[in-house]
């Protein structure tokens, strides 16, 4: 009688029309499709004149409005007549324009707010185009501006700097005339240029802009000298030319690798363009860990008067972080505040004005840490460099700086963790007093809440949603108080096509009594009385957060994760989504649980998580277990077949840093620690890879900048000396983002559907 009642109760595989009609359903909530199901998630505001006023563009499921708000008296309104704008351009152009679905995404006010700017790409009439708001008379100004992707305007928008000939130049932009700034620069050894990706000079994607910031009294200029002529080189052949040629492409860049003596140099210079002088900072080059800029934007900063430049600097394996203040006018530098950490700081919350801000004409700091077990916030003396109190403490984690209200006296502050009966994960807006207070908290709603706030600080505008429950965006005055719900997300014809909403849930992990998070994704068609095997979509970095807290991740932007697990779980299947012990958001001991111990990857909690579904729901079928991920998460996916091959029987792997000593330093030098010892050689996956007993297909794109396709063919050439059977694809011209490319989707799916589901994919499926 059991047998009977389990085989009634098997998943009932499909195939052929029914198997090409659930892909048809799996398509339709990809990210770019499912965009098309709901209205926009969350608005962008563009401020006006730096004002606290400002307009937005709201996608509604009728059609595109701009709006114009003005906090100070919670007005919303038209930002213009979407009506007669449309008319009067459509007899302007002599091509239709609809009011809903205006030819344009952005606008600029002009002829104080008389006028509005826009630019449009239609046959014929091309260009910027200005609108009268009094007549509604449409002129063509002329040809779209087209600022040159490689040189920086000045604020004032009187200076162009560039590059050239290894050198930093400026132009004028009203003579042309030309000036040298720098005339000693030479091959790898350069001024003001970033570290080239690989994908530019293969030409994936276009060149960086210089690595110049002007100062914002467009005086000076800020750049680095970067030497590279000692760096070691990596490769990659590029196997399919793009310009033509039938010959593969050698790149040589530089990439340093975890334990690398010899590293590219970064030298700071401060140009003072009516001087004519450049001036190196006296400070010790800085180690440039990876291409592009040789130091962060988030990490290097002017102050507002244009006296005093300030620098981030963390120490190799981020054990220690110092803020430099530096003279702009004598290059003098020296470490106002350091903080030292044996288990890294970690730099995923280390963003510059995001954990640090400066301000009290330079005089005050205030400053994260994590030093007494949780993330909070720390007010210094600038000058001195002395402590002078806690701004934050207790069992909560502060996640980033929104705003500091000199005048009041308020830090703004989001924060997760501090509401009690809450999910930990929710984030929340707090004040507290730069005197010394208990928090305030501003945005009440249990539900993750994403917060802008204006320039003037005047009110924030709060977009708030669980993982259920469809955003509601508000705008708030600074104490909290609510002006007026702007917009509320409309989800009606996603719902009417079956949309079955994800679940956040809670488990225990291994040790049995730490509270562990995750979200559960099911097929809208789930039948209760038949059973699904289970997906795991991982990541297992320990720098971000998996499972989303809030509605297609709206709020932190990583939308695309959430919807492509809600096309997997159509297919048939249950996905989930798990933050196990190691990931961030926690107390420092949480997330030390990973540091040197990126093997680990939460799996072991994972586990115990899934088996704890499978005891509250019948359905789950945790015989058939499948997982997959990309970068760390292909990894993870991996190690998850060689460690636990009597759990996972399924595995898409792809651009997995399957051994750590081939993968870029700023990263595993953070998490698996210096010196590179035999915790790297167990970590890497080759090394293991004699234990596979499940279907595992690896994926990588051959023009990977980020993680070397080398770090997959390692763990193939293990697993064929091991004679184990695998599957592989390698996708000429793909960079390391490529977990959107239809083929890779639809590859990934058909491999759970024929070796999870035991049925044969639709041949040929083409997602559009």
């Amino acid at each position: 009688m059991e047998l009977q009642m389990k085989l009634a109760r098997e998943q009932k595989p499909q195939s052929g029309t029914g198997m090409r009609q659930r892909y048809a359903r799996a398509e339709r909530l990809l990210p770019d499709n499912a965009a098309m199901l709901t209205s926009d998630l969350t608005i962008r505001p563009r401020w006006i004149e730096g004002s606290d006023r400002f307009w937005y563009r709201w996608k509604s499921l009728a059609g595109v409005e701009f709006a114009l708000v003005d906090p100070a008296s919670g007005d919303v309104e038209a930002a213009f007549d979407h009506e007669r704008l449309a008319a009067a351009l459509s007899l302007a152009t002599g091509a239709p324009c609809q009011a809903r679905q205006l030819p344009f995404r952005e606008i600029e006010f002009s002829n104080n707010g008389q006028s509005v700017v826009f630019d449009i790409d239609v046959a014929g009439a091309s260009g910027r185009w200005s609108c009268d708001l009094s007549t509604y008379d449409c002129m063509r100004l002329g040809d779209v501006p087209n600022p040159p992707k490689d040189k920086v305007l000045s604020p004032d928008g009187q200076w162009e700097a560039y590059t050239r000939d290894h050198n930093v130049w400026v132009r004028s932009v009203y003579s042309g005339e030309e000036r040298a700034i720098t005339n000693d620069g030479e091959a790898k050894n350069d001024y003001g240029a970033p570290l080239l990706s690989p994908l530019t000079t293969g030409g994936i994607e276009d060149a960086p802009p210089p690595a110049i910031r002007w100062s914002p009294d467009s005086n000076r200029l800020l750049f680095c000298r970067v030497d590279q002529r000692e760096a070691p080189q990596f490769h990659l052949v590029q196997s399919v030319p793009q310009e033509g040629n039938v010959r593969p492409h050698l790149h040589s860049y530089a990439y340093p690798l975890p334990g690398d003596e010899i590293m590219p140099l970064a030298t700071l210079v401060c140009a003072d363009l009516n001087a004519g002088s450049a001036t190196s900072v006296d400070l010790e080059a800085k180690q440039v860990q990876y291409h592009g800029p040789p130091i962060s934007a988030d990490c290097l900063w002017w102050s507002g008067d244009s006296s005093t430049i300030y620098f981030l600097r963390q120490g190799r394996g981020y054990f220690q972080m110092d803020l430099i203040v530096i003279d702009a006018e004598t290059g003098d530098a020296r470490s106002a505040i350091s903080e030292e950490c044996g288990t890294g700081i970690d730099p995923s919350i280390w963003r510059g004005n995001s954990s640090v801000r400066v301000f009290a004409g330079g005089t005050r700091v205030i400053w994260y840490s994590q030093r007494d077990g949780w993330g909070h916030l720390y007010l210094y003396d600038a000058d001195s460099g002395s402590l002078l109190r806690q701004l934050t403490s207790g069992a909560y984690e502060v996640s980033h700086v929104k705003y500091v209200d000199e005048d009041g006296g308020m830090v703004y502050f989001t924060a997760v963790g501090r509401e009690a009966d809450r999910d930990p994960y929710f984030s929340y807006l707090y004040r507290v007093s730069l005197e010394g207070s208990e928090p305030e908290l501003l945005t009440p709603e249990d539900a993750d809440h994403g917060v802008t706030f204006a320039p003037g600080g005047s009110c924030f505008i709060d977009n708030y949603s669980t993982v259920e429950q469809a955003p509601v965006i508000s705008l708030r005055s600074a104490d909290g108080k609510l002006i007026r719900k702007l917009e509320a997300a409309d989800i009606s014809v996603l719902e009417a096509t079956g949309w079955r909403a994800p679940e956040r849930f809670k488990a225990k992990a291994r040790d049995g009594s730490t509270d562990i998070y995750g979200v559960i994704f099911r097929p809208s068609d789930l039948d209760e009385n038949a059973t699904y095997s289970v997906i795991d979509y991982i990541y297992g970095g320990p720098q971000a957060i998996q499972a989303p807290a809030a509605f297609a991740d709206a709020v932190r932007e990583r939308e695309s994760n959430f919807w492509q697990a809600l096309a997997l779980a159509e297919l048939g299947f249950v996905v989930v989504m798990i933050d196990g012990l190691g990931m961030p958001g926690r107390s420092k001991a949480h997330h030390d649980h990973s540091y040197r111990n990126l093997p680990d990857n939460g799996l072991p909690d994972h586990i115990c998580a899934i088996r704890q579904l499978a005891d509250r729901y019948d359905y789950l079928d945790i015989s058939r277990v499948g997982i997959f991920g990309h970068s760390a998460g292909g990894y993870a996916s991996c190690r998850a077949m060689f460690a636990y091959p009597d759990f996972y029987q399924v595995a898409v792997s792809s651009a997995g840093n399957h051994d750590h000593r081939l993968d870029k330093a700023t990263w595993v030098e953070r998490y698996m620690g210096l010196p590179v010892a035999e915790h790297y050689v167990f970590s890497a996956n080759q090394n293991h890879a004699h234990n596979l007993q499940g279907k595992l297909l690896l994926i990588h794109g051959d023009m990977d900048e980020n993680v070397h396709v080398a770090s997959t063919l390692v763990v193939v050439d293990a697993l064929i000396k091991a004679n184990k059977d695998f599957d592989l694809l390698i996708m000429p011209n793909q960079p390391h983002a490529c977990t959107t490319h239809p083929y890779f989707v639809r590859r990934r799916w058909d491999y759970f559907v024929q070796h999870l589901l035991g049925v044969d994919p639709p041949a040929g499926y083409q997602i559009q």
